[in-house]
């Protein structure tokens, strides 16, 4: 029965109360709405203005924060620099201390990221170089063991040469060779360790071009010697005889005094031949006109 048959139906007190309570259930209604209508009240809403602390006091706070090894705090910092004045020259100092204070803190991915926005950012700058060496010594500080897979060292020796070719006369450049220099023997290592699986298992082309890698582009590491040796006993297995003589014989050019080489012609002796360089071998041109390892790597 709608509203208007209640009404018609009724006389007097009793219609008057009908409507009463209709209208009383509309206030409670607008009452309840009311309540909940934050706009509707007599107060009135005042803004809170914070005033944002300067550029320079936010930066010495994050190297205050630096010194006491509070590398994260450092870092929110150094980055809230670029969100508050962004295109300044404090924008820029704090991108830099960024990617310090992530790598100080053990935070590489971090630092790379910084180091790279930086470089993006700012090339020509005089702590670009810096910048460079943050990120190829991110990538250094996480080189793993030879027996897991070595990414973070192939992508170290690519920022590190990458440093000496940029900024050759930046006083980083000599920590980054040395850098260099790890990284290499790390990954002439791995190679290494899988020819000798190969070898192990008679693998002999597999082998050799596992050697050949080590020799070819990793002829300053510790493990060049080892890696003719290995050859001569490749290529003498598989009746190569041309070029196990050549291995020895290069062999025994750079490293006479060898524990290598002597395993090397000691092997060849026994298979009626002596070491011999041939010099339209792959190996005598890969050391042609490279000064003898034995003096440089010590």
């Amino acid at each position: 029965m709608s509203f208007a048959k209640a009404y018609a139906g009724m006389k007097g007190a009793s219609a008057r109360a009908l409507i009463l309570g209709v209208c009383a259930l509309g206030l409670a209604g607008c009452e309840s709405l009311s309540s909940l209508n934050p706009f509707d009240k007599s107060e009135t809403y005042k803004p809170e203005i914070v005033t944002g602390a300067p550029a320079e006091e936010i930066y010495n706070d994050g190297l205050a924060r630096v010194q006491k090894g509070d590398f994260n705090g450092a870092v929110k910092k150094f980055s809230s620099l670029d969100k508050q004045f962004p295109y300044s020259e404090w924008s820029r100092k704090g991108l830099i201390m960024e990617a310090y204070a992530n790598y100080e803190g053990g935070f590489y991915e971090e630092s790379i990221t910084a180091s790279k926005r930086y470089l993006q950012s700012y090339p020509n700058t005089s702590d670009a170089a810096y910048a460079q060496y943050l990120m190829a010594s991110s990538y250094y500080d996480q080189i793993p063991d030879i027996t897991r897979d070595q990414e973070k060292s192939e992508r170290a020796i690519l920022a590190l040469q990458e440093l000496i070719q940029r900024y050759p006369t930046s006083e980083y450049t000599a920590d980054a060779r040395k850098k260099l220099q790890v990284a290499s023997d790390q990954l002439a290592g791995k190679e290494l360790e899988v020819g000798r699986f190969y070898l192990q298992k008679r693998n002999y082309a597999g082998a050799i071009n596992r050697f050949r890698t080590v020799v070819a582009r990793y002829q300053t590491t510790r493990h060049v010697e080892e890696a003719l040796e290995r050859l001569t006993e490749a290529y003498m297995a598989m009746g190569i005889v041309n070029e196990a003589q050549t291995a020895a014989a290069v062999l025994g050019h750079n490293f006479p005094d060898s524990p290598w080489y002597k395993d090397a012609h000691a092997l060849l002796t026994k298979g009626g031949v002596e070491p011999r360089e041939d010099s339209q071998s792959w190996i005598s041109k890969a050391f042609r006109g490279v000064p003898q390892v034995s003096q440089r790597t010590g």
